[in-house]
């Protein structure tokens, strides 16, 4: 079975974002394998071990993609592909874009990602790469179990279960619950140094930087308003009660 794993680099969960001439500022900033891809790791390697074949982790982006990737390899995942975008504008449709060529070139029958990544939230790379290449997608599962080239999941449907039967080749997001990923271990992080690793420029994959340009463009970033101390009422219920309307309508705008 040949299992593609999408894999991006976010920044830490824990750093604290610091917006500079209104852009990201990530000076110093600690970068990570995006935390849902992960457990789409952890399934490749579960799945390989059950049904045999070979896992490649693939990501677009800058150079320090690969530290993420070679993470992935340490946790035992075969190869790697870096496809760079040499300082490409990006958006959903640029990566499912250059993802798209790149699988055009490849034989695959299982692709998982992360349900979506923490930096955009986004989402769309996986059903954006499913209509490309035109096989099936769920997102969001919680269970997979493959059987031949048939595969049964179970998804998070906003508190509920979703059960579906596909057939592969697929494209599936893992959500949390689906897994619970593996740490590196010493020897991993050692055997990672001599595994493959490819490093792939959007002009191998035959796409213009016109045909992968953005589609999107953000035009102004900020950050939330400082939390303001909370504010006790006086006076009785009747009165808590004009002043708290008083104060949605003339301070919070909300009423």
């Amino acid at each position: 079975m040949n299992i593609f794993v999408l894999l991006k680099q976010t920044f830490d969960t824990e750093e604290r974002i610091v917006i500079k001439d209104g852009e990201i500022s990530d000076d110093g900033v600690k970068y990570v394998m995006n935390p849902y891809d992960e457990y789409a790791v952890e399934e490749a390697l579960l799945q390989r071990d059950q049904h045999g074949g070979m896992i490649t982790v693939v990501g677009v982006g800058p150079d320090r993609t690969a530290e993420a990737l070679r993470t992935a390899l340490a946790m035992g995942a075969d190869e790697a592909v870096l496809i760079s975008n040499d300082g490409l504008a990006t958006d959903e449709y640029t990566v499912s874009r250059l993802l798209a060529a790149y699988f055009g070139q490849q034989s695959y029958d299982l692709i998982i990602g992360g349900n979506f990544s923490v930096d955009s939230g986004g989402g769309q790379v996986a059903v954006r790469l499913s209509q490309l290449l035109d096989i099936p997608h769920t997102s969001s599962i919680t269970k997979m179990t493959i059987n031949g080239q048939q595969v049964t999941v179970e998804r998070d449907a906003e508190g509920d279960t979703e059960t579906l039967e596909l057939s592969l080749p697929a494209v599936f997001t893992a959500q949390q619950g689906l897994n619970e990923p593996r740490y590196p271990s010493l020897p991993g992080i050692m055997k990672a140094k001599k595994k493959p690793f490819h490093r792939i420029a959007v002009a191998d994959l035959g796409v213009s930087d016109s045909e992968a340009a953005a589609k999107t463009k953000r035009i102004a970033l900020s950050l939330p308003p400082q939390r303001q101390s909370g504010r006790i009422l006086q006076g009785d219920y009747a009165q808590q009660a004009a002043e708290l309307v008083h104060l949605l309508r003339t301070e919070a705008k909300l009423i």
